[in-house]
């Protein structure tokens, strides 16, 4: 059995157990998965819904792997932008509002409720710009249902580590690996 296919499965034994009320930042899930995977995981990500509709849930999936090309090349100044790349550090705060608002503006179009799973793919994209930790506690409370991240990266000691680059930041979060213990 893959990695992802066990990810999977720890997947779909955790979502079927019933929902109780929580706090925001306890309805954060993060399937973790080592980011060689990626690929795989993206061809598995209708097999997750299917999980999740079985457990009498909604699915709602938000792709943010184009989100920054979107944002900037829409951006009144971008071609400065690609000329000057140190430039970027001056607006990249606006990215995180974009991204913030256009989170919102799909849960709202897709009338999630508290009986939807709203996923987040393509956190990987986010390397280097923003801090994923920094954007879950903004969209968190947005959320009514539980909001689901797949994580490229670590979990250990209760430390995730985006694609393994960098110091990680303990969170709240539930966790999900391929492994059974957790």
């Amino acid at each position: 059995m893959s990695k992802i296919d066990s990810l999977l499965e720890s997947y779909q034994s955790y979502i079927k157990i019933p929902w109780r009320d929580a706090a925001a930042m306890q309805r954060v899930i993060f399937c973790v998965y080592s980011e060689k995977d990626e690929l795989q995981l993206r061809a598995k990500i209708e097999e997750f819904e299917l999980a999740t509709n079985q457990s009498g849930y909604q699915w709602q999936l938000y792709d943010l792997t184009d989100t920054f090309a979107q944002w900037l090349s829409s951006h009144k100044y971008a071609e400065s932008y690609y000329k000057n790349p140190k430039l970027l550090n001056t607006i990249i705060p606006n990215y995180s509002n974009y991204l913030i608002d256009s989170i919102y503006a799909c849960s709202e179009a897709k009338k999630t409720d508290e009986n939807t799973v709203f996923a987040l793919q393509g956190v990987g994209s986010l390397f280097g710009l923003l801090k994923v930790k920094n954007l879950i506690e903004k969209i968190a409370p947005m959320i009514k249902g539980r909001l689901l991240i797949f994580f490229p990266g670590s979990y250990e000691n209760n430390n995730y580590r985006l694609l393994d680059g960098y110091d990680g930041w303990n969170y709240l979060a539930v966790p999900i690996t391929a492994d059974k213990e957790l």
